[in-house]
């Protein structure tokens, strides 16, 4: 069994779809669908429930699957400390990140890369401001969404499911919306940067894109606030699910709609030249993928997403 094998076999979990795992990994479909075949040749057992209209776990592929993200976690984690041994890694880092994200999940993980690697100096500017590489003292920006200037170099983290979400006290006192028809009764709690009012939510209904015009009470240029107001029921937030990762796992912040996903987003790491991708941000990469990975499993096994 191949390890790159296992690796197709996750993306197609997570993608519900060869096809489309087949275009996160650069391959050919018919590539794909042959590393499947193997690893279930291997087992005895199918992973994988096909149909014309839909592609899903079969119950020996649930039972499968954490096993298999675990085993390649600990090769990936094992690499990671070979590569630390082998490189020096020492400099400075001058790191952009988003509010929300920089301060309750990256703020940790550098900690812990820093103890890893004690020859590194970070400077951590937090900001959902777009960053400038001319004009801001910044080397890599970690961003929501995929870099739309050409000049510069980016890798994908990960997708990034979005949901929308409320505080038991909020559902319990105002109740949870079943349908998009009834979402813009609610309060929605409010993105706004460079004096633009996020006020239009995404989502997908029956394979279609739909909008949905959302009154507020509140309004922040700073995600953090928005999450804070979330969580002490202020009203409804449309945010990352990395976001909100820890208030969901922790129950302070239930979904809702949950049949009706918003639009999704994807997280990068962007630098400004194919010059400043040093084997400390390769490291950096490595050490954002895996941590994302983490979380997003944590919360498909509860349910959260899907």
């Amino acid at each position: 069994m191949l390890l790159e094998d296992l690796q197709v076999i996750l993306k197609v979990a997570e993608f519900r779809s060869i096809t489309a795992a087949a275009e996160s990994l650069d391959m050919r479909m018919a590539t794909a669908s042959a590393a499947i075949k193997r690893v279930e040749k291997s087992l005895g057992a199918e992973l994988f429930i096909r149909t014309t209209r839909q592609l899903r776990l079969s119950p020996a592929g649930e039972r499968y699957l954490p096993h298999c993200q675990q085993a390649l976690q600990t090769l990936e984690q094992a690499k990671q400390h070979l590569k630390a041994d082998l490189d020096t890694i020492e400099g400075e880092l001058r790191i952009a990140a988003p509010s929300d994200l920089g301060r309750n999940l990256i703020l940790p993980w550098l900690d812990n890369f820093m103890e890893h690697h004690q020859g590194l100096s970070i400077k951590l500017h937090v900001s959902d401001s777009n960053i400038d590489f001319f004009r801001d003292p910044v080397d890599i920006a970690i961003r929501y969404g995929k870099p739309n200037d050409a000049n510069l170099y980016g890798f994908k983290i990960c997708d990034v499911p979005r949901v929308i979400c409320a505080s038991p006290e909020y559902i319990q006192k105002h109740g949870s919306p079943t349908n998009l028809d009834q979402l813009s009764q609610h309060n929605g709690l409010l993105y706004q940067l460079h004096d633009i009012l996020h006020d239009v939510w995404e989502f997908t209904q029956h394979e279609k894109p739909v909008k949905v015009r959302m009154q507020s009470n509140r309004a922040s240029n700073d995600a953090e606030l928005v999450r804070r107001w979330c969580v002490a029921g202020k009203g409804l937030a449309a945010k990352s699910c990395l976001d909100m990762s820890d208030d969901l796992l922790n129950s302070r912040v239930k979904t809702v709609l949950p049949d009706y996903p918003p639009k999704s987003t994807e997280l990068w790491l962007i630098c400004p030249s194919r010059q400043s991708i040093t084997p400390a941000v390769r490291l950096l990469r490595d050490m954002l993928q895996q941590q994302c990975l983490e979380i997003l499993s944590k919360l498909k096994q509860q349910k959260v997403i899907a």
